[in-house]
This record gives C-alpha cells, sequence and structure tokens, in this order.
C-alpha cells in the first residue's frame, strides 16, 4: 500500500453502462450507516466488510479500460470514506474522466457534514455528478434512469455548488 489511506471495498465493475453516462468503472465502497429498506447492495452495508485497496491500485485499474469515459463512486456510502476516496478522485479529475457519486446523504447535508469534515466538501467538489438521497422502498421507481427511488435527485455538482443549493443534471434524468 501507498501512503494514502486504503479504501476499504466491496466490488469494483470495471465496465458499467447502468452507473451513469458512457461506459463506466464503477467502485462499491464498503460500509454504510444508512441501512436503507430494500438496498440493492446489502452486503455492503458493514464497515468491517470488504478488502483494502490503496488509491492508486484501484486508479491502476480504472486506467487499464482505453475506453472508460467516466467512473461512479456507489456503496456502501462513499461519503464515509471521503478522506480515503478523496486522493483517488484526484487522480480520477487529472485523467479527465467523469466522476459520479452515489450517496445516501442529500446535497444540502454533505455540505452541513463539509463544515466540520472538510474532506466530505473537497470530495463532493470532485464531483460532476450526484446521485443523493437514501432509497426510499416506498418511493421506488423504474422511470428515473440513475435514481431507484421518486425522492433521489441526480445533480450537478459544480452548479450547485456555486449557486448554494441543488441544481439538477442535464442529460442524466
Amino acid at each position: 500500500m501507498s501512503e494514502s489511506a486504503a479504501i476499504r471495498v466491496s466490488g469494483m465493475v470495471p465496465e458499467s453502462i447502468v452507473d451513469g453516462l458512457g461506459l463506466r468503472f464503477t467502485l462499491f465502497v464498503q460500509g454504510c450507516p444508512h441501512h436503507c429498506e430494500g438496498c440493492h447492495n446489502p452486503q455492503t452495508h458493514p464497515f468491517a466488510g470488504g478488502q483494502e485497496f490503496s488509491p492508486e491500485e484501484i486508479f491502476g485499474k480504472i486506467a487499464e479500460s482505453p475506453l472508460c469515459q467516466g467512473v461512479t463512486f456507489s456503496g456502501g456510502e462513499p461519503f464515509s470514506q471521503a478522506a480515503a476516496l478523496l486522493p483517488l478522485a484526484r487522480l480520477i479529475r487529472e485523467r479527465g474522466l467523469n466522476l459520479c457519486c452515489y450517496s445516501g446523504y442529500t446535497f444540502e447535508q454533505l455540505c452541513e457534514m463539509g463544515k466540520t469534515q472538510p474532506a466530505v466538501l473537497q470530495l463532493l467538489g470532485c464531483c460532476d455528478v450526484l446521485v443523493d438521497g437514501p432509497f426510499i422502498l416506498a418511493e421506488r421507481t423504474l422511470e428515473k434512469r440513475f435514481a431507484g427511488s421518486r425522492n433521489q435527485r441526480v445533480l450537478d455538482v459544480k452548479a450547485s455548488l456555486k449557486k448554494g443549493k441543488a441544481v439538477l443534471q442535464d442529460g442524466w434524468q
């Protein structure tokens, strides 16, 4: 492992077309505080599960795909590992790849958390797209392209941070 903090990983999908626009590398992090009823990935809930990888090891796997158009952080809850994911997010951005992140927290909650946990806001700032909010089984829908329940939003992170409020992402709805 390198000097970067290890990322606890549940799994990786090198070529996904269901976790955002284009051909994407999807990283499923391990550990989630939300425990949403009906969660698609309940195996990611325990914080002690999964395997540890350095950001550089994961980035090496991402770089193996010349057709990769973007990366998606899913989970588990990526913002529970914000400090560990930040070096990886920066490598992804340096390569010019789009970064999408799924979170059970809302944009507003992440901004509030960022006041006391700077890595949360820094990781959010590296993202292009955020699918926010918990999965709510009673609001489950197949009508949203990249969200599983009606309460979840697909947000343009840069515009949202600039305006200080949630802004929907064009083309991902």
